[in-house]
C-alpha cells in the first residue's frame, strides 16, 4: 500500500494521501454518530475521497468540453453530475450555473404560475358552493 504514495509532506517525503487528515477528521467528527476515529479509518477515508475526486475529474474531462480546451471546467463537472447516473447525487451540490437575470425571470414565472393556481383553486371552491 505504501507504493501508492501521491502526496508529499513538509519535508518533501512521500505520503500515502494528499488530503489533510486533520480537516478530514474535523469533517468526520462533525457527525453526531461519530465519537472517535481510528487512524486507519481516517487514512482510508482520505484515500477513498482522493480516488473519488480523481474519478469524477477524469470522467468529467473525458465527457465534457475540456478535451478541446485541455482544461476541466465547472460546467463539465455540473454536466457530469446532471447527466451521469453514477454522479446524480451531486446534482444539488454542483448545479449548472445560470445568470442572475435568468434566475430572477424563472422566479417571477414560478410566482405567476402559483398565483394562477391559487386563483383557479379559489374559483373552483366558489363554484362548488
Amino acid at each position: 500500500m505504501a507504493d501508492v504514495a501521491l502526496g508529499k509532506d513538509k519535508c518533501g517525503e512521500q505520503r500515502l494521501v494528499s488530503l489533510p487528515l486533520s480537516r478530514i477528521r474535523v469533517i468526520m467528527k462533525s457527525s453526531p454518530e461519530v465519537s472517535s476515529i481510528n487512524q486507519e479509518a481516517l487514512v482510508l477515508t482520505a484515500k477513498a475521497t482522493e480516488l473519488f475526486v480523481q474519478y469524477l475529474a477524469s470522467h468529467s474531462y473525458r465527457h465534457g468540453s475540456g478535451k478541446e480546451k485541455k482544461a476541466l471546467t465547472y460546467s463539465d463537472l455540473a454536466n457530469t453530475a446532471e447527466e451521469s447516473e453514477t454522479f446524480q447525487f451531486l446534482a444539488d451540490i454542483l448545479p449548472k450555473k445560470i445568470l442572475a437575470s435568468k434566475y430572477l425571470k424563472m422566479l417571477k414565472e414560478k410566482r405567476e404560475e402559483e398565483e394562477e393556481n391559487e386563483d383557479d383553486e379559489s374559483g373552483n371552491e366558489e363554484a362548488e358552493s
